[in-house]
């Protein structure tokens, strides 16, 4: 199922919201980040981020302590120090102690966590995103499952985008609104009854259990992540494989739940939905484990995004390495010179990229930029075997992401996002030894075989700039 806006199938109705969606967007300038201050002032590490844990916010005893145990297990707990320092200047949500972090990848493991997860609800089960479909996992679907937990007494919640999940069938809606399951169309696609303009989309992809268990990151409840799913035809009418589609998600128990939490009840409350029972929303969590959680969410109606802003701050500021996988390389002019730059200091700038793609104009936007970030030293890696659909970033090997914004103009400009940042050695550890098993597997494009390329690519990349800001 497509995540992108322009790489939908278009019924006369979505036709008319493309149209809607390519007029504002062109009009919309790109938000300069000022986020130089903050990363040019020199730190010496010795002002304490603010840290909170299950009871609420550390004293400056115990931030330091847990700061000081964070460092012993990095490599460089310098670069580490610098790290925290510029987190605290950038981002407004706090970095939140005590939690563990698992990264799921594909639809196979993220779906089987889901599904593991609100077996064991026992209060509320929230779910906020941009595609929903009647998932399944071990022959269980997913409006079963929920409607089964209803019934049980679990309170369940779903957030759905209006264009995101138009695909969706009416009955299936229909089916959870009956059973029980409390929902809201985020951004009606009726002009009637929009929220916002229809540019604005929730993108997120949330899960929380009983606000102690969550998962965060790029796959969808969509179908597309089934093995065995709708698969297509061969020129000689044999039944052909389904695409595979690579993603990547994120387990969170502990404290920093709390924040997901948040930002899902505002959404709720934003798009005016029904009244919610609180059923222990926000329970006292015991720490769970070691990793230091901040949880992003960055909102159409942000003037700069904090995400953009944090990830912009965390490349300017890499000492060794910067590693991105994206599903829409779509960058805005900023991420491009701080790559560059980046890579010309000396760090190791990698970018994991989609070979081929749902959207066609964003391969042609991201191949338009291929030959300035490769002259400035940036390795540049294409995942042809399968759709790369993963959100990640792994910076100086303490610095780690795993959310739903895309490497593109739409993340900043206009959806409703959400992102995990974890600060230490171990889940940066766990994403550099996953994005580097891929990166062996994907194609190395350097200079001299982008110069091969073909003449149609050439004409694709001439064009790309055109439709920069569509995307």
């Amino acid at each position: 199922m497509p995540d992108h806006i322009l790489s939908r199938s278009l019924s006369p109705r979505r036709l008319l919201l493309a149209g809607l969606v390519v007029t504002v967007a062109a009009c919309a300038p790109v938000p300069e980040a000022t986020v130089n201050q903050a990363i040019e002032q020199p730190t010496d590490g010795h002002e304490t981020p603010r840290l909170v844990g299950a009871r609420g916010p550390l004293t400056a005893e115990q931030s330091k302590a847990v700061l000081a145990k964070l460092q012993s297990q990095a490599p460089d707990s310098d670069i580490l120090a610098r790290h925290l320092a510029i987190e605290q200047a950038v981002a407004e949500t706090p970095l939140v102690v005590g939690n563990s972090t698992e990264l799921l990848r594909d639809g196979a493991q993220a779906f089987h966590a889901m599904f593991a997860a609100i077996r064991k609800a026992r209060k509320h089960v929230h779910l906020e995103y941009y595609i929903v479909q009647d998932i399944e996992d071990d022959g269980e679907h997913l409006s079963d499952l929920l409607i089964r937990k209803r019934q049980e007494g679990v309170q369940v919640a779903l957030i759905y985008d209006s264009y995101g999940s138009d695909d969706t069938p009416a009955a299936f809606f229909d089916r959870l609104k009956a059973g029980g399951v409390q929902l809201v169309s985020f951004n009606s696609l009726n002009p009637l009854q929009a929220s916002a303009s229809p540019n604005d989309r929730d993108h997120r992809k949330i899960l929380i259990v009983d606000g102690n268990l969550a998962i965060v990151g790029g796959v969808n409840l969509s179908t597309d992540y089934e093995s065995s799913g709708s698969a297509g035809k061969s020129k000689g009418g044999t039944a052909a494989p389904p695409q595979y589609w690579r993603d990547t998600d994120m387990e969170i128990v502990g404290p920093a739940v709390a924040q997901l939490q948040k930002l899902f009840l505002a959404t709720w409350s934003q798009q005016k939905g029904p009244p919610l029972d609180d059923a222990g929303f926000f329970p006292t969590i015991p720490p769970n484990g070691p990793e230091v959680v901040r949880i992003i969410g960055s909102g159409h109606d942000d003037k700069v995004p904090r995400y953009y802003a944090t990830l912009l701050s965390a490349i300017r500021s890499a000492e060794q390495s910067v590693w991105l996988s994206t599903a829409y390389f779509v960058p805005t002019s900023q991420e491009v010179e701080d790559l560059k730059a980046a890579a010309r200091r000396g760090v190791d700038v990698r970018l994991l990229l989609p070979g081929k793609s749902d959207s066609s104009l964003a391969l042609a936007v991201g191949h338009s930029h291929y030959s300035e970030l490769l002259e400035a030293g940036v390795k540049i890696f294409e995942a042809h075997d399968a759709i790369l659909h993963s959100k990640a970033a792994m910076i100086d090997g303490v610095w780690s992401t795993v959310g739903s914004s895309n490497f593109d103009h739409r993340s900043v400009l206009f959806n409703d996002e959400v992102d995990a940042v974890v600060l230490g050695h171990a889940t940066a550890g766990a994403l550099q030894q996953l994005l580097d098993a891929e990166m062996h597997e994907a194609v190395a494009i350097n200079a001299e075989t982008w110069s091969h390329r073909s003449l149609g690519e050439r004409i694709e990349e001439r064009l790309g700039p055109i439709w920069q800001n569509l995307l």
